[in-house]
């Protein structure tokens, strides 16, 4: 496969042409890559304009994924969600309301604050983590068959944060049966498909979904798609370029085009075999751990959601424990570790995790704290919500106000409480054992 974008920008960085162009380094190396860093010069073509080497590497890409179009984003899935929510709310003419399950990153929240379109939340049946919120089929069946008027659009995480995958093509099938768009971010699973299952969204029946090719893939932190279904509207892929300009910077990282770029090259040549032996590696790993009393959650074949609490120690004790063993994980909170693999960590990788936490006896179980989440009452929309002004104040001073903007960190960004919901007793007990001391809430009138 030819890899356009990075031939382009070694064959410049070998002429050594004299640089009266962006950036302002011109080459001089003082990292060590700026030779490789140029901007749109002649030649280079223009992300949200591709018609050359920008549009063929995309088109590589595309292929691969057996989309009916793929896009560049080099500032991640935030991006791609944005310009997909953007897409299919034009769509639908500007009106109508997201059907979204509540696990929601917080780039979706960003993104209804700043296009303007409605939220109806999703609950899970049973609420483990605020972090994962599961609908099967059959719910989404129920719930689509009670609605007076119908979503434009069902906005799912899969898979999400602790490694769950939703049954997307049995999502697809009820969306399709209501004439609802199936929108997935799907930014921790890139690497589905090239998986033996090929269980890929895209491929499952959804109308739209994000990757963040940095999370699993080989490539740098930034690099993103957007894909778009071959049997989805054309409006979208006719569109999809001016969508991801509304929201994107006009100065793409051509560091992060080039690494989307080689890693099309990479994954046709070598992935899917390095990823089955990757699997195959994961699975001798968790059977080795579960021997010793470790438990998982998650369906995900290449992330391991330790239940922490069941092993006898909390979230935070076994990363702290990893980091000096020097093995750093992607997460970890009071109840749950989460470690992200890919095929470049090796064989030595996985032994030295299993000698770190092997390090670690099982103790008694610890009790999860059970804090049942009542739903916060929306008082206005989140776009209403992110423009009033707001105060930062201790948690227990936030009670009956309406958050105005969501201070959640990332790993994880996604909120217990959404912008111009009522903070309720619950929240703030739920807020408070996850260790988030402060919320934004609206100010009050002086």
């Amino acid at each position: 496969m030819k890899t356009p974008i990075y031939d382009f920008i070694s064959r410049y960085k070998e002429n050594n042409d004299v640089r009266m162009h962006m950036p302002g380094h011109k080459g001089k190396e003082l990292l060590g890559f700026e030779s490789y860093d140029i901007t749109e010069i002649f030649g280079a073509d223009s992300l949200y304009h591709a018609d050359g080497i920008i549009k063929e590497s995309e088109e590589n890409a595309s292929r691969l994924f057996g989309s009916g179009a793929t896009f560049y984003s080099c500032e991640g899935s935030s991006l791609s969600i944005r310009a997909m929510l953007y897409l299919a709310y034009t769509y639908s003419g500007s009106c109508g309301y997201v059907l979204a399950t509540r696990n929601a990153h917080s780039s979706f929240i960003s993104s209804s604050a700043l296009i303007g379109f409605d939220v109806e939340w999703l609950y899970p049946s049973s609420l483990s983590s605020y972090l994962s919120c599961i609908i099967s089929p059959a719910e989404l069946e129920n719930v689509l068959s009670s609605v007076d008027k119908l979503p434009f659009a069902l906005y799912i995480t899969s898979p999400d944060y602790l490694g769950n995958i939703c049954d997307i093509k049995g999502l697809s099938e009820v969306c399709r049966k209501y004439g609802v768009l199936l929108l997935v971010d799907n930014a921790h699973g890139a690497y589905l498909a090239f998986t033996d299952e090929k269980n890929h969204p895209i491929l499952l029946g959804a109308d739209m979904c994000t990757d963040s090719a940095h999370k699993t893939l080989p490539t740098i932190t930034g690099g993103a798609y957007l894909h778009i279904s071959s049997g989805a509207p054309k409006f979208f892929i006719e569109n999809a370029r001016k969508s991801l300009s509304l929201f994107g910077s006009t100065s793409p990282s051509y560091l992060i085009l080039a690494s989307l770029d080689k890693t099309n090259e990479y994954l046709e040549n070598e992935y899917r075999v390095r990823l089955s032996d990757l699997i195959s590696n994961v699975e001798l790993l968790k059977s080795r751990l579960s021997l010793l009393g470790y438990s998982f959650l998650g369906d995900e074949k290449i992330k391991l959601t330790i239940d922490a609490l069941e092993y006898g120690y909390y979230g935070t004790e076994l990363g702290e424990h990893l980091i000096n063993q020097g093995i750093v994980p992607e997460f970890y909170d009071k109840e749950l570790l989460v470690l992200m693999l890919s095929p470049e960590n090796d064989e030595n990788d996985l032994n030295a995790l299993y000698n770190a936490l092997a390090m670690l006896p099982k103790k008694a179980s610890i009790e999860k704290l059970s804090i049942p989440l009542n739903p916060p009452e929306r008082v206005m929309s989140m776009r209403d919500a992110v423009f009033k002004k707001g105060e930062l104040v201790n948690i227990d001073d936030a009670l009956n106000k309406a958050l105005a903007f969501s201070v959640v960190s990332c790993p994880p960004a996604v909120s217990i409480i959404a912008c111009g919901e009522r903070v309720n007793q619950s929240v703030i007990e739920i807020s408070k054992y996850y260790g988030i001391e402060k919320l934004y809430v609206i100010k009050e009138k002086e």
